[in-house]
């Protein structure tokens, strides 16, 4: 192996704990990982298997037999798992026979027996060995490459935070993750309990400096820690709305513990929209822009969040991702010239400026299909639940209208994005400063600045981060960028477009 540090060793004193490993370790994997058990007979491989593929399932009663016999068992979980026993391998090479490789590449492999593998293995296979200490229980030692190693570490780190807060028997799951370094897991805390939600947000690390001296994420406010989601949590449950209440945290570690709002959201089983969810969303974003503006928060113990401004260096800085990203996709590798890039520049520069007259409002950033839970139990506005602000900024209150309307994962047909504005405007009308002109007007810039920067941002997580799956929703935002150039006010973009070649009613290859 390479890479490595020092292992991970664990005392696990009885069965229980050895199931609980088991489940957590599931937390711990992905696509490539082959994890080695090694130990005796009784040692505790087959229970940490089986509680690994029972907690990939979410079924504390499923089949898990022995592949003693058969050599191999395949499971089609939230991730494929191959569960190998090589003790009755008569040669290393039988491996390939058993799919060993092609599961690997398309999952993760558990094997038991791995000393029959020899050399097959892979290098950066996560060895976890066995013993029976004189002390009792069990002695687990992992060893592994340490980017696989961070990871156990990691679930492990979240383990000790539960056992602090009274939670060392709570049963873990994985809910979800995101494009960013966030993840979350369902916690069961048993007794009848209610769930709650842990969101696991590691710090995040500063990238290269790119501009003045900062990296990406600072160029464009983002969070870098968990302070900005317990202000901004704050700020919204003083406001009446549905935000979660935060019942633990390890702000040092990046770790909270959530009050679940819930498991529906706003979008049917074949993923298209819910009008009369995605109306009372727009309803509640509206009841939100009527909020008093608030830039500084002050929390218990003395900190202090200021909600950044969505100026202007952010909003060009994130559409540029479309010059650094999408324009090289589009022309096989082609980079915008220097004149095409100054030219795009200064006309952002010039919609910006458009912008100093529009109202102005907490801005929650990603407010779309994935971050809203529809609480049908709920009224007014207490049923639209609000789980995603951490990067909240002070700007153009049309922004979240944009991405709502907009859903960048999620087809809104344009009769439903149509009766959704109009809901917005009828809801903002009784304000006598609410300007309907000057609202359509900052909804068609943020409209195209978002989609400009989803368009970068889409070819970037393909190409830079390995996640292809984003490419999906490439045609609906360039859609969406073509309903944004009706308005008048994006003439100068459109033209733009149209000379470096690009026709926003076209889907890209």
């Amino acid at each position: 192996m390479n890479e490595q540090t020092a292992p991970i060793t664990i005392h696990l004193a009885d069965e229980p704990a050895t199931i609980q490993f088991g489940e957590d370790l599931a937390l711990a994997l992905s696509i490539g990982d082959c994890v080695a058990l090694e130990g005796d007979l009784g040692a505790g491989k087959s229970t940490t298997a089986r509680a690994l593929l029972r907690a990939m399932a979410d079924d504390p009663e499923l089949e898990v037999p022995s592949p003693t016999f058969t050599l191999v068992q395949s499971y089609h979980l939230r991730l494929p798992v191959a569960h190998f026993d090589l003790y009755r391998l008569s040669d290393e090479s039988e491996l390939d026979e058993l799919g060993f490789h092609d599961a690997l590449s398309e999952g993760i492999c558990l094997v038991e027996w791995p000393s029959k593998a020899a050399r097959s293995l892979p290098k950066e296979t996560i060895s976890i060995s066995f013993a029976f200490p004189s002390s009792g229980g069990r002695t687990v030692t992992v060893v592994a490459p340490e980017p696989k190693l961070a990871r156990i570490r990691r679930v492990l780190t979240i383990r000790s935070f539960l056992v602090d807060n009274e939670l060392a028997t709570a049963k873990r799951r994985h809910l979800t993750g995101d494009a960013s370094s966030r993840a979350y897991e369902v916690i069961y805390p048993g007794d009848g309990a209610e769930r709650l939600v842990l969101m696991d947000a590691p710090k995040r690390p500063n990238g290269p400096p790119i501009r003045d001296g900062k990296p990406y994420s600072q160029l464009v406010h983002l969070a870098e820690d968990l302070l900005p989601f317990i202000a901004i949590d704050q700020l919204l449950r003083g406001w009446g709305f549905a935000a979660p209440a935060i019942h633990a945290a390890d702000l040092d570690q990046g770790i909270l513990l959530l009050e679940d709002l819930g498991s529906d959201g706003v979008i049917d089983a074949e993923r298209k929209p819910i009008a009369e969810r995605y109306r009372e969303s727009v309803l509640c974003l509206a009841a939100i822009h009527q909020a008093p503006l608030e830039t500084r928060i002050a929390l218990p113990g003395g900190q202090m969040h200021v909600i950044p401004d969505f100026d202007r260096a952010a909003m060009k800085f994130e559409t540029e991702l479309l010059l650094d990203w999408y324009i090289p996709h589009r022309r096989g590798g082609g980079a915008a010239t220097a004149e095409e890039r100054a030219d795009y520049l200064e006309i952002w520069n010039g919609l910006i400026d458009h912008l100093a007259d529009c109202e102005r409002s907490i801005v929650l950033r990603d407010f779309h299909s994935p971050n809203i839970i529809w609480r049908a139990d709920k009224i007014g506005t207490d049923r639209v639940g609000l789980i995603d602000f951490q990067d909240a900024m002070i700007g153009p209150a049309a922004y979240d209208v944009a991405s709502l309307v907009q859903d960048a994962r999620v087809t809104v047909d344009r009769a439903l994005m149509d009766n959704l504005l109009s809901d917005y405007v009828e809801a903002r009308s009784a304000d006598p400063a609410f300007d309907v002109a000057s609202f359509h007007k900052a909804f068609a810039i943020m409209a195209a600045q978002r989609s400009c920067k989803l368009l970068g941002l889409w070819v970037r997580l393909k190409d830079r981060d390995g996640k292809p799956g984003y490419m999906a929703h490439m045609p609906r935002t360039i859609r969406h960028l073509g309903i944004a150039f009706e308005h008048p006010v994006l003439a100068p973009l459109r033209a733009w477009y149209a000379r470096v070649g690009i026709n926003p009613s076209e889907s890209p290859t």
